[in-house]
């Protein structure tokens, strides 16, 4: 029986690979269309039904509009029309088959109106030879001038495209060969002048203010582009659906009633696009969430649409107030004002009344199948599929009610998804109170069920989501049609990773219980609150967002690019500022004034005209450990018996006269004299010092991982908790800062100078301020 089975496949195969070459594809080209079986089928169709009109033999002109047909066709219910047309001869172009694709595509109804689809596609139009001369020549007389000058250099597409434009429906090879006829006549044969290939003009340079460099990812590296994430997410950059166009998507699903949906959708919103951010308020929002912020708040931003920032609260176990709380602080953070603040509790009534519509129109039914049961891909049928609609209506009403304990049933739809999982549940029984609405409901709706419903409700015209969640876009599509309610279009994008971390909640609950970080805020985390402790700007992370691009593939990226983005930022925005990490004490012996002087140090040095600060100097300065030693080492040019330096914005330089030490011999003081800068010799370098310091306690940060993918098992055997840096903090207790920043709030910000970019602290108090190291000045090479 197999073996019959298998020989009349491979007969339909060759009698199939026999049309395709019979239309003219070569033999390879018609098996390749043989292994897509949806084209094939069509493609079968197509020829079949022209060769009972054209006879068995078909021109290859046809057979390639055929194709095209089979091919580029979204709805196969008009394939037969279409093919009608083609076998008729009422189309003849490639360009008239593109314009009737286009038609049906914009018309998903039917009737079509066939006088208007002739019209739209140029059926019936004769362009005779005649007109496309005329039109020819009135474009080539309008160009006359440019043509004797510039001859056979001028761009003869400019031509075709103006005589093109006056004629849609003629040949293009037909207008390229009277183009040719006509230039020729008028220019005569090319000289060896002609042939001299054109001089490329110099590009025009932007304005810098213009000229945003931004990097897209190919590969795991960054490229630079010169686009800003505004202009990767306007208007067609996307190719997305225009609001009210909705059924233009590919799959999207066009019922009797979509066209009059759309049109009380557009009634509502005026054509504007409306995204929404729906985050679950059980935990922190991380850098992955800042590219889902970006995109939704950015795409509606840049096409003038507005953003929900939604609460997807349908899990009363797992929510808290403070999650919600960060989560919209976070958002305005990044730059962000949601157009409304709303929840998927917001709407549970309305989302109970559509629940008892699906299961009275047949599509829904109570289950009493166990959780453990219908987990995974393959679980057995639920013997209460088919149960009678009362019945389930009834049970539905036991559900809300409390009469079911949790997990002795469940309200489930009928419907298979894209990843084979069968009929998803739509209500589960949790006897928790809501946050929102107390103990009103015991039974709450799942993501499947809520999350297209609430887009509908609130007319969000792209529902943008990441990659993970393309399996659920047919039910998002099939429950709102089930209802004839408005349906959104959902798009998918991929996520944003981070090497040398975790983002899942239940790692970082397990990283806070061990001790291993403080908490959600723990600046080695790559939470968003995290990133703003340690000191990252909002604009930082916004540009990291832009460098990765708005790509469908998942980026995996080097937390080292974040930094960058940190570095650019801080660069414009922190001003300077001096602090000693290990402070070793420098007494001048021959300081100028007794009373001491003050030194005005420039905010930003290289733009002075953003102000100055002052700070304190005095006989006795402090400097870094580091930057004396009592030998010098070839290529050493800091300071040294011997070796003056110059100190930064003082105006003076220092040389050691005496070194003092303790008992064991390590260095506790010198004794230095100094000089005016410009009645000394020019020193090999200029350190930084402080005077009348501020103590302050400085937190230096590295990676919190020792592997790239600490969740991965084939490189961290023993779990991620074994892969913790044991230095990824180092606490400086006994730093010195100077008194410009004693003024300084909670993240604020500063570059300590020739140490890195610092932040203030929340943990600062009265007296004692806490520095967060949010990046060192320049990469190092080791974490490329």
């Amino acid at each position: 029986m197999a073996a019959a089975a298998g020989a009349m496949a491979a007969e339909e195969a060759e009698e199939a690979l026999g049309l395709f070459t019979g239309i003219g594809l070569s033999e390879a080209k018609a098996r390749e269309t043989l292994r897509n079986g949806t084209l094939s089928a069509l493609l079968r169709r197509a020829v079949l039904q022209a060769r009972s009109t054209l006879g068995p033999a078909l021109d290859k002109a046809t057979g390639t509009l055929l194709y095209n047909a089979a091919a580029r066709l979204r709805d196969p219910k008009h394939l037969g029309f279409l093919v009608g047309y083609i076998a008729r001869r009422e189309i003849l172009t490639d360009l008239q088959l593109s314009a009737a694709l286009e038609y049906v595509r914009s018309h998903p109804l039917e009737p079509l109106d066939v006088a208007d689809f002739e019209r739209a596609c140029g059926v019936g139009v004769c362009v005779t030879p005649e007109q496309i001369e005329e039109a020819v020549e009135a474009v080539i007389s309008e160009h006359r001038a440019e043509l004797l000058a510039e001859r056979y250099h001028f761009n003869m597409g400019l031509l075709m495209g103006e005589a093109r434009s006056r004629l849609r429906w003629a040949d293009g090879k037909t207008i390229k060969n009277e183009v040719d006829l006509q230039v020729l006549h008028l220019l005569g044969p090319k000289t060896e002048a002609d042939l001299e290939k054109k001089p490329k003009a110099a590009k025009a340079r932007l304005a810098p203010v213009e000229k945003q460099k931004v990097a897209v990812v190919e590969n795991g590296e960054v490229g630079t582009e010169t686009q800003s994430l505004l202009e990767q997410l306007r208007g067609e950059a996307l190719k997305f659906h225009k609001p009210g166009e909705n059924y233009k998507t590919e799959g999207y699903v066009v019922t009797p009633n979509t066209m009059a949906l759309l049109k009380q959708h557009l009634a509502i919103t005026r054509g504007q696009v409306r995204t929404r951010f729906p985050p679950e308020p059980n935990g922190i929002l991380h850098i992955g969430h800042a590219k889902a912020i970006n995109f939704n708040f950015g795409y509606a931003k840049a096409n003038g649409g507005v953003c929900f920032l939604r609460y997807d609260d349908t899990n009363p176990e797992k929510e808290e107030e403070k999650y919600f709380t960060a989560i919209r602080e976070m958002v305005e953070w990044l730059g962000y004002q949601p157009y409304a603040v709303t929840h998927a509790s917001d709407y549970f009534d309305q989302l109970y009344t559509w629940a008892l519509e699906l299961i009275r129109r047949g599509q829904a039914y109570v289950c009493h199948q166990k959780v453990e049961e219908i987990k995974g891909h393959n679980p057995p049928p639920s013997p209460w599929r088919d149960r009678p609609v009362e019945e389930s209506l009834l049970l539905f009403e036991d559900m809300r009610k409390g009469k079911f304990g949790e997990g002795e049933a469940t309200l489930r739809m009928k419907l298979v998804m894209e990843d084979g999982k069968m009929d998803p549940v739509a209500y589960r029984v949790k006897f928790t109170p809501h946050h929102r609405t107390g103990d009103k409901w015991c039974i709450y709706p799942t993501y499947d069920y809520t999350h297209c419903l609430c887009d509908s409700i609130e007319h969000i015209t792209h529902s943008l989501c990441t990659k993970e969640f393309q399996a659920r876009r047919s039910s998002y599509f099939w429950l709102c049609n089930a209802l004839d309610v408005y349906c959104p279009v959902q798009w998918e994008y991929g996520r944003l990773n981070l090497l040398y971390t975790v983002v899942s909640k239940r790692k970082i609950i397990r990283l806070v219980e061990t001790g291993a970080v403080r908490d959600w805020d723990d600046p080695r985390l790559f939470t968003l609150t995290a990133l703003r402790r340690r000191g990252f700007p909002p604009e930082a992370i916004n540009n990291f967002c832009a460098r990765v691009g708005v790509t469908v593939a998942q980026a995996t990226m080097e937390p080292h690019l974040l930094e960058a983005c940190a570095r650019e930022v801080l660069n414009e925005q922190a001003p300077r500022a001096m602090a000693v990490l290990e402070p070793l004490k420098v007494t001048i012996t021959n300081f100028p004034d007794p009373k001491g002087l003050e030194v005005l140090v420039p905010n930003f040095p290289a733009d002075e005209s953003r102000g100055f600060h002052k700070v304190p100097f005095q006989p006795t300065i402090y400097i870094e450990e580091t930057d004396f030693r009592e030998e010098v080492d070839k290529g050493y040019k800091r300071l040294a018996p011997g070796q003056p330096v110059g100190l930064r914005h003082a105006g003076y330089v220092i040389a050691v006269q005496n070194v003092i030490k303790e008992a064991s011999g390590r260095v506790i003081e010198l004794e230095v004299t100094c000089t005016k800068s410009d009645a000394a010799e020019k020193p090999k370098a200029f350190i930084h010092w402080v005077s009348e310091p501020l103590a302050c306690e400085v937190r230096l940060y590295e990676r919190l991982f020792l592997h790239k993918n600490p969740e991965d098992p084939s490189e961290v055997p023993g779990g991620f908790l074994s892969d913790l840096n044991p230095d990824s903090l180092r606490v400086v207790h006994n730093a010195l800062v100077d008194s410009s920043v004693l003024s300084a709030r909670p993240f604020d910000k500063f570059q300590f100078e020739r140490l890195g970019y610092f932040s203030v602290d929340p943990d600062s108090e009265e007296g004692k301020m806490v520095f967060n190291r949010t990046v060192t000045l320049k990469e190092d090479p080791g974490k490329a």
